[in-house]
């Protein structure tokens, strides 16, 4: 089990950071050919936007979103970063959010791991560490009856989906509230406050959306295995891991975030 230290909030503009992001941007460019965002990709950068639009004016957001920090294994010790969605912070707590766009529930699954070592670093900062996580369904199916159907469709996806039910059940850790002055105050749960499309649309306006989604020519597809933790850039609809991880085990590092906006996503 990784131990972490030396923890601090910077901005995107930080001379390290950039350093970091732009090696990983000369990298993708020489080794991967780069597929054109889908429209759901889209929306889940654009939904992501619309969220902190409409934190905002709830929370004084700090502009220190990423968190560089060290991470010690085996006796080594190197320096990470990890971009969060959106931070409050004051002298007494940090409130940290995971924007995740999804029409799958088993999203949370992979999320859960990724954000309870994101309050471990926090920690490090503030005593008191609250996670929420703003989920926009895109379309996670509500009833059993709706998964039957899904299945016997012309493009079934290759495993069941779960219920949102069923994945909150499992997973004691998680809390669903149903509004941001419902927070866990427990300092171990994770909250998870859920959005329609709809929503996003009445925060962003539908022409500023991308919400074509039938114009995606790749099927629905779940992970063969969820795993516990996600990738950073958490609002994409596809839930993919990120290929810009640094290893197999590791998915704590802001890449996908940083070369989505450098064109490379």
């Amino acid at each position: 089990m990784p131990t972490y230290g030396r923890a601090r909030l910077i901005t995107a503009d930080d001379k390290r950071y950039r350093a970091y992001v732009d090696g990983f941007t000369l990298q993708r460019k020489n080794n991967k050919a780069i597929r054109p965002p889908r429209q759901r990709d889209l929306f889940g950068g654009e939904a992501e936007a619309a969220l902190r639009t409409w934190l905002a004016p709830q929370l004084e957001l700090d502009e220190r979103r990423i968190i560089e920090y060290e991470e010690r294994r085996r006796r080594q010790a190197f320096i990470k970063y990890r971009e969060v969605d959106a931070l409050a912070v004051d002298d007494r707590m940090i409130w940290a959010f995971e924007f995740k766009a999804s029409r799958t529930a088993s999203a949370l699954r992979r999320a859960v791991g990724q954000l309870q070592e994101t309050r471990q670093i926090l920690k490090l900062l503030r005593h008191t560490v609250h996670v929420t996580i703003l989920l926009v369904d895109t379309g996670i199916p509500a009833t059993a009856e709706e998964i039957d159907a899904l299945m016997v469709s012309d493009r079934p996806p290759p495993r069941r989906p779960e219920l949102l039910s069923e994945v909150l059940a499992d997973l004691p850790a998680l809390r669903l509230i149903d509004a941001l002055d419902d927070r866990s105050t427990d300092g171990e749960t994770i909250d998870v406050l859920r959005f329609r499309v709809e929503d996003i649309i009445a925060i962003a306006g539908a022409e500023n959306l991308h919400l074509d989604w039938d114009q995606d020519d790749e099927p629905d597809v779940e992970p063969a295995e969820p795993r516990p933790a996600s990738s950073l850039y958490a609002s994409s609809d596809s839930d993919e891991p990120d290929p810009a991880d640094e290893s197999d085990d590791n998915d704590d590092n802001p890449m996908a975030a940083a070369l989505r906006k450098a064109g490379l996503r």
